[in-house]
């Protein structure tokens, strides 16, 4: 490591940590990524659902306003070089040092690679990430197991490639409510037979539970997984493509554009799902929400039914613009 990026290092895990240092591991117990780990069990019989809003530390406010003031200069609608990048490094850093998880979390995932151009050019530091997710365990944290089961599966940050373990980290952070643990190990196990080689095991049931449990805490990504599931069973039933449907309609609320995807096609094509129903309005819009959604992955759009209700109800009056459609189902209060 070069010696500013040495420094860097330093200054900013020492900033990061000082508030931590009553609740580190003492010098003989191992550093939390070198824990001993309960195997990963894809065949587990009972999962009891945790939300990962009962296990973070409380929100400091004035962190909360550095956190959104981070996010908004780096907002999706700025061009690549435009985006403050440098600015909400800083502001990620002190927010992380009031116990922020979600802006640890972005600090850990700025370092990984890097991001910005110019002025605003943050360089990549993985092995700080890997010092950041390590602190989040200390603090119990969900999201910090699950990115340090990030980094066992690619190797980063010094740490050695090792995917048993990387399920083993995954597994912890299910357990403990991450939403994209929880929908990763769902997506996983939702198969009917076993294949380790190809990544997935058949654990359908304890797999619709994980699925059912991130959808519940509102991640989209878990609610296009349980769409796709539940609607690409054998001998679907009507009641099961209702559910998927539902799913689906949801997923798009919380921000995926997958699930808006799926949606589109369905009602372009007159799939099962939908009763065979071919609607072209309804596909016209559920393609803006896909364009929006992929370009802001952070859009979220709660009132969706008010311009795009499911079936049967009736379709509002609707101008053709994307940006009234955005505008009718996001929040009332910005």
């Amino acid at each position: 490591m070069h010696k500013k990026s040495l420094l860097k290092f330093i200054s900013v895990v020492t900033f990061i940590t000082f508030p931590l240092l009553g609740c580190a591991k003492n010098d003989t117990e191992p550093l939390p990524r070198h824990q001993a780990l309960k195997a990963f069990d894809p065949h587990r019989k009972e999962f009891s659902c945790k939300y990962e809003r009962d296990q973070v530390p409380d929100i400091d406010q004035e962190a909360e306003a550095w956190h959104q003031a981070a996010l908004f200069t780096t907002r999706s609608d700025l061009w690549p070089d435009q985006k403050n990048w440098k600015a909400a490094e800083a502001l990620w850093i002190k927010a992380s040092a009031k116990k922020h998880w979600k802006a640890m979390m972005n600090l850990a995932s700025l370092y990984e690679r890097g991001a910005g151009e110019g002025a605003f050019r943050v360089q990549p530091n993985p092995y700080l990430s890997v010092e950041i997710a390590e602190h989040a365990m200390i603090l119990g944290i969900p999201a910090g197991y699950d990115k340090m089961g990030d980094y066992h599966d690619r190797g980063l940050g010094g740490i050695r490639q090792n995917s048993s373990r990387a399920w083993a980290f995954w597994q912890m952070a299910a357990d403990q409510g991450n939403v994209q643990a929880l929908t990763h190990i769902g997506t996983a196990t939702d198969a009917t037979y076993d294949n380790p080689d190809g990544g997935f095991w058949g654990n359908r049931a304890i797999a619709l539970k994980m699925l059912e449990c991130a959808a519940a805490q509102g991640y989209g990504d878990a609610g296009y997984e349980l769409g796709l599931t539940l609607s690409g069973r054998e001998s679907v039933t009507p009641t099961e493509n209702i559910r998927a449907l539902h799913f689906l309609h949801d997923g798009t609320k919380h921000g995926s554009s997958k699930a808006a995807r799926f949606l589109f096609g369905a009602f372009d094509n007159g799939d099962a799902l939908v009763e065979r129903l071919i609607d072209e309005e309804r596909s016209a819009r559920y393609r803006v929400l896909i364009e929006a959604l992929y370009r802001n992955p952070d859009l979220r759009l709660p009132n969706l039914d008010k311009i795009l209700p499911l079936p049967p109800a009736r379709l509002p009056a609707w101008d053709g613009t994307p940006e009234s459609l955005i505008k009718a189902a996001q929040p009332s209060e910005p």
